[in-house]
């Protein structure tokens, strides 16, 4: 028997985004590592079917859960904003396999300057990669401004690895270890800031419980920045700081010290599994459409929605990005 899918609203969340678990269940769904691997074709097929459901116009013999996974597979590819396909590098979806990549690589060569240059270089450019794909997208941002960001972001994490890695050449080597993390968490705080300036400088749009646009304001875009950067450092941590400890152990191994080789191998692999944890959980530590209450906005904005609305407005709403 075929199922009544008339009263189906495909963007109504299937778990409650109110709520760290419902997040977090969501986030697991749409950074599957697996959709990075689907076809253009099948992607294409997900958006027809998005769109189709939005306006009740859901092909005959259509499944809710073909309609499930085609949401899931729409959420994962295209910009919540503007409705366009993301690179597939950029998607947070590619965290697990990119990320364990190049988190392995920094964790297993940081001993000399030119591995240490490199391998900071390569993550500043995934992350400036990601950072503008995960952008507000109704904010534009010049190529001048990414150029600009994504060297800036460079030089931070550079500067913090480098500076870091000489004052610890006489601490314990678990110390210089962790000089990685640090470059990290030193660049996001530079990186996610400058590559979505244009927020900052003329605000975000925020919108009514109904989605209908009210404005712009720079103190929303500040706030969902924020929580960007605090998310991205908490994505990291755990395989960048407890990963080091386990490595330092393993290693004093005799079984370990006759496969050195294999050494890099098993940090990417580790990180690997930290990240399949760590995205979705980082991604739900805030909510991605934030609520701030219109007392919190900047006066002019706050006052021309009193104009306009009087009370009948508590509160807006706006995309943080991710």
């Amino acid at each position: 028997m075929e199922a009544d899918l008339s009263s189906f609203n495909i963007d109504t969340p299937r778990w409650d985004q109110g709520t760290f678990m419902g997040r977090l269940k969501h986030f697991f769904n749409i950074t599957d590592p697996r959709t990075a691997l689907v076809s253009e074709q099948t992607l294409d097929w997900a958006k027809i079917m998005v769109e189709s459901s939005r306006h009740g116009a859901v092909p005959p013999g259509t499944s809710q859960e073909q309609l499930l996974y085609a949401k899931k597979l729409y959420d994962s590819a295209f910009h919540p904003d503007t409705g366009e396909k993301m690179n597939v590098i950029g998607r947070m979806s590619f965290q697990v396999p990119g990320g364990m990549a190049i988190t392995g690589c920094m964790l297993q060569f940081y001993r000399t300057m030119p591995a240490v240059v490199f391998w900071q270089w390569v993550n500043q450019s995934f992350n400036a990669l990601v950072n503008y794909t995960n952008r507000n997208a109704a904010s534009p941002i010049s190529v001048r401004q990414m150029v600009v960001s994504y060297f800036t972001a460079t030089t931070a994490a550079l500067a913090t690895a480098l500076g870091l890695n000489m004052y610890t050449k006489k601490a314990p080597p678990l110390v210089a270890r962790w000089v990685p993390f640090a470059a990290v968490a030193a660049a996001n705080c530079v990186n996610i800031p400058m590559m979505r300036q244009q927020e900052l400088i003329h605000g975000i749009t925020v919108t009514d419980r109904n989605s209908q646009e009210l404005g712009r304001s720079r103190k929303a875009a500040a706030i969902g920045i924020s929580q960007v950067v605090i998310s991205r450092i908490t994505m990291a941590a755990p395989g960048m700081i407890l990963l080091p400890i386990l490595m330092e152990r393993l290693e004093k191994l005799a079984f370990m010290k006759k496969i050195q080789f294999l050494h890099a191998p098993l940090q990417v692999m580790l990180a690997g599994g930290f990240l399949v944890f760590m995205v979705p959980v980082a991604c739900a530590i805030f909510p991605q459409r934030c609520e701030m209450a219109v007392s919190r906005l900047e006066p002019e904005l706050r006052d021309s929605l009193k104009a306009k609305h009087g009370d009948l407005i508590s509160f807006v709403y706006f995309n943080k990005g991710l």
